[in-house]
């Protein structure tokens, strides 16, 4: 019995045991599940297109620059479209100055499957890729090339953001014709489709003015060595001479003919309308005149310079302004389409009407900026400086110009530089641009 009452002891203490640890089991806690991550943001690929390599790269890569500024931008201040955050994605293509290449890297931004492309620099190569972005209805920009035909082919999605060839000729031609009142002037041309074209406008409008031109010379954008040309020319006694082509050979050109005792006043268009130009002919660049069809970069906005400089740490060189308003205007149509569909955003581009670094931009039925303004330059003490501004047919002193604007809109146009001493010379009435 004792042995019962015992065990029977053991037991209980045992069970109370258990049930004191069962008692001191703690439960487990709840898995709580983390919220699920934001979607990525929808990639839009945006091209960009010049020669980053060759004689002319460093404006290739102005070009570049421009863009790219454009595209942080927006992505900095976010942007959303059809209810997607967006990141915008740069795909940057080097077509080395080369019609063959260029059609070929055009080819391939349409498989990369970019909503839309800036460029290409030259005229020469945005024509024919040019075809390849129309028959993928992909809208292109170009911030630099001006030979009219780029828009006389009926493509509803080309455009431009400078001038044409047929207004700056006429320009730079008049300019000639009244300031330097010159007897005789020799044209010559690299034979490419800016250069030539550029040329042909300045012949015309010289030939009207009654100004007697010397028989057409030719060369390459390769060409080096200028002086059997030069030679020919200066039997001729010319009192001006034209080139239609880059800085690269520009310069070189301008170079050669001082060597030779050329005394004739040399001009260029906008290809060779840089500082460059002294770097290859040094103190021989002293005195040239150049046009650009377009605003100078000291007369873009001061937000835009000063973001750029920031940006590059260096100064914009000469398109940068316009790829720069060529990207935005392409950002601007998607953001008032709410799509980056080019069919859907591309009717808002060409109605767009935009502010941009290079001023008011809006364009025609052909894809042409309206009223596009254009600029002499002289070389001085080795740096471009504008002289006037021609817009509407009206030749402005480059310093009143400047001036208006800064009354127009002190905030948003003034510019980074002072007006050049060279500006006080008043300039001649420039010749109404053709038109085509």
């Amino acid at each position: 019995m004792q042995r019962m009452r015992f065990s029977l002891a053991i037991f209980a203490a045992a069970a109370a045991l258990t049930l004191a640890g069962c008692g001191e089991e703690k439960k487990p806690e709840p898995v709580v599940s983390a919220p699920p991550a934001p979607p990525p943001p929808m990639v839009v690929k945006l091209g960009h297109v010049g020669p980053l390599t060759g004689s002319i790269a460093h404006l290739g890569k102005d070009n570049e620059n421009g863009v790219r500024l454009a595209v942080d931008e927006a992505n900095a201040k976010g942007l959303t479209l059809g209810g997607k955050k967006v990141k915008l994605e740069l795909v940057a293509e080097d077509d080395q100055a080369d019609p063959k290449v260029g059609t070929t890297v055009a080819q391939k931004l349409v498989d990369a499957k970019v909503v839309g492309v800036i460029g290409h620099l030259n005229s020469g190569v945005s024509i024919p890729a040019s075809a390849i972005y129309n028959q993928a209805g992909i809208p292109m920009i170009s911030g630099s090339s001006t030979n009219p035909q780029l828009t006389e082919q009926g493509f509803k999605n080309v455009f431009r953001v400078v001038g044409r060839d047929d207004q700056q000729g006429p320009a730079i031609a008049s300019y000639l014709a009244s300031q330097v009142k010159p007897k005789t002037v020799a044209v010559i041309d690299d034979a490419t489709a800016y250069g030539e074209g550029l040329a042909n406008e300045v012949e015309k409008t010289l030939k009207a003015a009654g100004v007697k031109v010397l028989p057409r010379e030719k060369g390459t954008d390769k060409t080096a060595d200028f002086k059997a040309i030069l030679t020919k020319i200066k039997g001729k006694k010319p009192d001006a001479v034209f080139y239609g082509g880059m800085d690269a050979t520009g310069g070189p050109l301008l170079k050669q003919g001082r060597e030779l005792g050329l005394k004739a006043v040399f001009a260029f268009g906008d290809g060779a309308c840089t500082e460059k130009m002294e770097e290859l002919a040094g103190t021989a660049a002293e005195g040239l005149l150049c046009s650009q069809a377009g605003l100078p970069v000291q007369a873009a906005n001061k937000k835009f310079l000063d973001a750029y400089k920031a940006k590059f740490k260096i100064d914009p060189i000469l398109y940068a302004p316009f790829t720069y308003d060529a990207a935005n205007l392409i950002i601007e149509s998607m953001k008032k389409a709410d799509s980056p569909d080019p069919a859907k955003y591309l009717p808002e581009l060409a109605k767009i009407s935009y502010e941009g670094a290079s001023g008011k931009i809006e364009f025609d039925d052909k894809g042409d900026r309206k009223d596009a303004e254009m600029t002499i330059f002289t070389m001085k003490g080795g740096k471009i400086e504008p002289i006037a501004i021609i817009k509407s047919g009206k030749t402005i002193k480059f310093e009143d110009f400047i001036k208006a604007a800064e009354t127009a809109a002190p905030a948003a146009a003034a510019p980074a530089a002072a007006a050049p001493e060279a500006a006080k010379a008043e300039p001649a009435k420039a010749a109404e641009p053709a038109k085509k």
